[in-house]
């Protein structure tokens, strides 16, 4: 039915309210319609609080009896830290259940539909569906993959160049980008970059804003640090880099040979504040497929940035491990000498290209984001 859908994407709008505080848990909204009209709604706010499901019915109250439930994620059916929300519907006597999509947890995965159509609630999935999984590429993607989602990010100017030749970067783009970039940060379970980037820069890698704005996308500071990984194969990571001494936390992935050979760097490193972790590597070089199943399946990683020098973003593009590409132009010229966007050592002729498909396409102040979504040969032929 029509109105279903606009129920529907009440509740996933309302779900959008968690961007930037439910990770590692999936963004879920939820509405209760009873003979026509609202009456309730909830968004789960962070992971161990409520979710989305019960806090909307304890603003319905008995009111909930004999209503529709719209919800943008199949309800959960298990005890994990906080009881089922298919148990609280049945509870709250509701006759109707709308999800947006099954549950791709294993924990869940259909268990949840299930219960409610053995008490008798009526059950519908699939509607908004597309629009649901967009808000949880990551939390899908890990699920289902155990990977996180990558988006690389990039910034430049229109003749491609990060930096002058002598290595000055600042600024490229401009004062909105720059905020974007932070909120893109806040919502990411983890930042990569290369120990490169490290030593040439220094960078924070955390979420930086004004006040205002921090209030007014519902940010709190505790909770929208993500975790800064740095790949450094042959652990060189400065003990005075800025990172460590800042909230959050920051791991610096290495390789096995590196810990064994190099005991006293890295325990002068976690002395320091960091966290070592050793990685597989190939040819010298750590295995990137490696570092995002550590992130996704030991650190419960939804979404991963990657924000790094032509490098290690050409690394990450090469193995086909970018899922969206985030490019912010900025309208200026910086010279042939200057430091290229991305080193991709791999393709040499027009039939070794990677096509892109353009999302979208935002205007910020004179600057431009786009975002791509690489197609990558092994896809195709999936396909």
């Amino acid at each position: 039915m029509a109105q279903d859908r606009d129920w529907m994407l009440q509740a996933i709008a309302l779900a959008k309210n968690g961007l930037y505080s439910t990770r590692p848990n999936p963004l879920v909204g939820c509405v209760i319609v009873k003979d026509g009209k609202k009456i309730a709604e909830g968004w789960h706010r962070q992971a161990g609080g409520p979710h989305a499901e019960v806090l909307a019915l304890a603003q319905a109250g008995e009111m909930a009896r004999g209503a529709t439930v719209y919800v943008t994620l199949e309800p959960c059916s298990h005890f994990g830290k906080t009881p089922p929300c298919a148990n609280a519907l049945i509870a709250a006597g509701v006759k109707r259940v709308v999800a947006a999509m099954q549950d791709p947890n294993p924990l869940v995965s259909g268990q949840g539909l299930a219960l409610l159509r053995q008490a008798g609630i009526e059950v519908e999935v699939g509607v908004g569906q597309h629009e649901a999984a967009l808000l949880n590429q990551g939390f899908i993607r890990r699920m289902q993959q155990q990977r996180p989602f990558v988006r690389l990010k990039l910034a430049s100017s229109v003749d491609g160049r990060t930096a002058m030749a002598s290595g000055e970067s600042i600024w490229i783009s401009g004062e909105l980008s720059r905020q974007q970039v932070h909120l893109m940060r806040a919502r990411h379970g983890a930042i990569v970059t290369g120990i490169g980037t490290v030593l040439a820069d220094n960078p924070s890698l955390n979420a930086r804003l004004p006040a205002h704005l921090m209030a007014e996308h519902g940010l709190n500071v505790a909770l929208c640090h993500p975790i800064r990984v740095v790949l450094d194969p042959f652990l060189s990571m400065p003990l005075e880099a800025k990172m460590l001494a800042l909230p959050g936390r920051t791991i610096v992935m290495t390789s096995l040979q590196s810990v064994e050979h190099s005991r006293d760097s890295a325990e002068a490193l976690m002395a320091a504040g960091a966290e070592i972790v050793a990685v597989q590597t190939q040819d010298d070089k750590l295995d990137l497929a490696s570092v995002l199943d550590y992130l996704a399946q030991e650190e419960q990683v939804n979404d991963v940035m990657v924000e790094a020098g032509a490098i290690v973003a050409g690394s990450f593009v090469e193995a086909g491990l970018v899922d969206e590409l985030h490019w912010f132009l900025a309208p200026h010229l910086m010279g042939h000498q200057g430091k290229p966007l991305l080193h991709l050592a791999g393709l040499l002729t027009m039939q070794d290209r990677i096509a892109l498909t353009t999302l979208s396409f935002t205007p910020l102040g004179e600057d431009f984001h786009f975002v791509f979504q690489p197609v990558f040969k092994a896809t195709q032929e999936e396909s």
